[in-house]
């Protein structure tokens, strides 16, 4: 249709007349909302933006004579990084005559990775760097099912404490009317 007519039509609806495709021939237009079509295409971008993750790179250092305790607590650091969809680092600092032995770094690191198998796997298989080795573990599940999986469960926890609230104010509304009319 002839330009006047469009701008004609689009006044008569309190709408824009936005060309779409330009090199078009004809050029293509389209009646809309334009400010409503900005701000619907904004919040699409932040929800994108928002469901994005960033890869993070968390290090775990050891040291091959490492006591089992503490080699327990730093599998249970690298377990809760794998879970949150975070690759872990892991290195092995050799010292002094350590460094001639680097079998026992090499043993350590198979340990961890076989402890934590089911919820990462080896990314880079273990490598001498001087005087460290060097390994990188990646989770299985990617950082955004872990941020979503974690949503879910807090949002669990929270509906579990307010039902519990919710019961014991019940348990108590209960009570207060039964004491009253015992001392009337």
């Amino acid at each position: 249709m002839p330009l006047a007519k469009a701008l004609e039509l689009a006044q008569e609806y309190d709408l824009d007349l936005v060309e779409v495709a330009a090199n078009a021939r004809p050029p293509v237009c389209k009646l809309m909302d334009y400010g409503k079509f900005k701000y619907e295409s904004a919040m699409k971008a932040r929800e994108a933006r928002k469901n994005q993750a960033h890869t993070v790179i968390k290090e775990m250092k050891l040291r091959p004579k490492i006591d089992p305790h503490d080699y327990d607590t730093k599998k249970g650091h690298v377990v809760r990084f794998l879970k949150q969809g975070d690759k872990v680092k892991i290195t092995i600092m050799f010292r002094g005559r350590e460094q001639s032995r680097p079998e026992l770094g090499f043993r350590l690191l198979q340990r961890l990775a076989s402890d934590v198998e089911e919820l990462g796997f080896i990314e880079s298989n273990p490598k001498q760097d001087g005087r460290n080795m060097i390994m990188v573990l990646g989770p299985h599940k990617k950082k955004t099912e872990a941020m979503a999986e974690a949503r879910e469960a807090q949002a669990a926890r929270k509906a579990e404490r307010q039902g519990s609230t919710h019961e014991e104010s019940a348990d108590t509304t209960v009570e207060a009317p039964a004491e009253a009319s015992s001392d009337a």
